[in-house]
């Protein structure tokens, strides 16, 4: 089993101001355009391959790419940024390291969507794919795009296929090949049972989320929804799950009930799959750490059959 975490790195952002998600107001792109989008991304990829590196140099075997690394990216293409050249070169970098590599685009993305919202999220998913292309990644679930359905919309079985539509009719193979959704934590949203008609109409993987289903599992326990889930990633793909505790149960009473903790306190029973783990705890590389060392060693990988 590898783990991973999301997006920051707490250890070489405070020491070192690593990060990887520097942007801007609307107004100030307006100010400064393109060119000024273009040394905000430069930087957020130098420190990206940063990131990645130190990942691979303690084991760290997934990491979730932050969608903020090229700020305002809905306003021009990649190729246009002045420096695309040293930007190219340093994706190039990051896809030749040992790490898996995701992403999560924002809520915003409704491939189940219409109109304005709709053409907003067949941009922004095309571009997080053609960043993993510039990357030399091979478009396939092992490196996935991971989005929700985005809404029910009233009716939840013309929401999926409606969503399978537009999947199949307006997304390039290479998104395709990356692309998964992932259950939701709230009733009225899709459960694992909820996806499993979009699987069997596009291929399309399901992600289990572990906090997730707590929230909103139906009818199915959560071994039940992990094996469906599991069981609609491709041969040869390590199926990817998500995994945190509840802040509200474990930390702070008073926060909400979607509240993701900032450790982990329960064992990550795996069911005897293999599987890989990204944790979306708010201590982010520091959490996993804190998990190997306390369940993990000497006995690893741990499986709960």
């Amino acid at each position: 089993m590898n783990f991973g975490y999301a997006c920051i790195n707490l250890t070489l952002q405070q020491e070192f101001g690593i990060y990887t998600n520097r942007g801007m107001i609307q107004r100030t792109f307006r100010e400064k355009g393109i060119q000024y989008a273009s040394e905000l991304a430069l930087k957020n990829c130098r420190d990206l391959l940063q990131i990645v590196r130190w990942n691979e140099s303690h084991g760290v075997g997934c990491f979730r790419v932050s969608s903020d690394v090229f700020p305002w990216a809905s306003e021009y293409r990649l190729t246009e940024l002045p420096d695309f050249p040293e930007i190219r070169a340093t994706l190039e970098a990051i896809g030749r390291t040992s790490v898996r590599l995701s992403t999560h685009p924002g809520p915003f993305n409704k491939l189940a969507g219409e109109g304005p919202t709709l053409a907003n999220t067949l941009k922004d998913l095309e571009t997080h794919s053609e960043v993993f292309d510039l990357m030399g990644l091979e478009p396939s679930h092992r490196n996935k795009i991971n989005i929700h359905v985005g809404g029910a919309y009233g009716d939840k079985g013309e929401t999926l296929r409606r969503f399978a539509r537009n999947y199949e009719g307006l997304l390039s193979q290479h998104l395709k090949s990356r692309l998964v959704v992932e259950n939701d934590d709230k009733p009225g949203l899709f459960t694992v049972a909820e996806l499993l008609p979009l699987h069997e109409a596009t291929g399309i993987p399901i992600t289990f989320d572990y906090f997730h289903h707590r929230l909103h599992p139906g009818d199915w326990s959560e071994r039940e929804a992990f094996e469906a889930a599991v069981a609609t990633w491709p041969e040869g793909i390590t199926p990817v799950c998500h995994f945190s505790d509840s802040r509200r149960e474990h930390e702070d009473p008073s926060a909400k009930r979607e509240a993701h903790s900032d450790w982990v306190y329960t064992p990550i029973q795996t069911y005897g799959y293999d599987v890989d783990v990204v944790l979306e705890t708010k201590r982010k590389e520091l959490s996993l750490m804190k998990y190997r060392e306390q369940f993990l060693m000497p006995h690893s990988p741990i499986e709960i059959g």
